[in-house]
């Protein structure tokens, strides 16, 4: 476990957060037309938003963080797409719970429960879908 404490690992996580923070514009800005244009209801809004930069974080991650050469490019998305679901189950969950418990701003508990989840996707993606080592999941 202390492999992934290291300065390889530690540049692979600046590079997961830099794509998730270009995902994150995806996110808002699909959400915000969606909850405010669309008026779609806002958790659904925050799905839409959440699955497109899901995506578009998957391609960028696949050839720039993580530098796969996996060539079951189909199963590699579908396990970063889970992964994803996963951490919008977790998105969703906690910006619930930070809107309805504590009242804060839609917005702003959206980006408290990005932080967070961010933390799970990377460490999931690097352990599962973008390890090359693993030996439990064929490619």
């Amino acid at each position: 476990m202390s492999e992934i404490f290291n300065s390889t690992y530690f540049f692979k996580f600046i590079k997961f957060a830099a794509v998730g923070f270009s995902g994150l514009f995806i996110d808002f800005g699909i959400t915000f037309i969606a909850k405010e244009k669309l008026q779609i209801p806002k958790y659904l809004a925050n799905a839409i938003g959440f699955i497109s930069a899901a995506t578009s974080n998957y391609y960028f991650n696949r050839i720039w963080t993580f530098e796969s050469r996996n060539p079951e490019i189909l199963v590699e998305y579908t396990e970063f797409f889970v992964i994803s679901i996963v951490g919008l189950g977790l998105n969703t969950l906690l910006l619930w719970f930070l809107v309805s418990r504590f009242k804060m701003n839609f917005y702003v508990g959206k980006i408290c429960a990005v932080a967070l989840v961010t933390i799970w996707n990377f460490l999931a993606n690097m352990l599962i879908t973008f390890n090359p080592e693993r030996a439990f999941f064929l490619y």
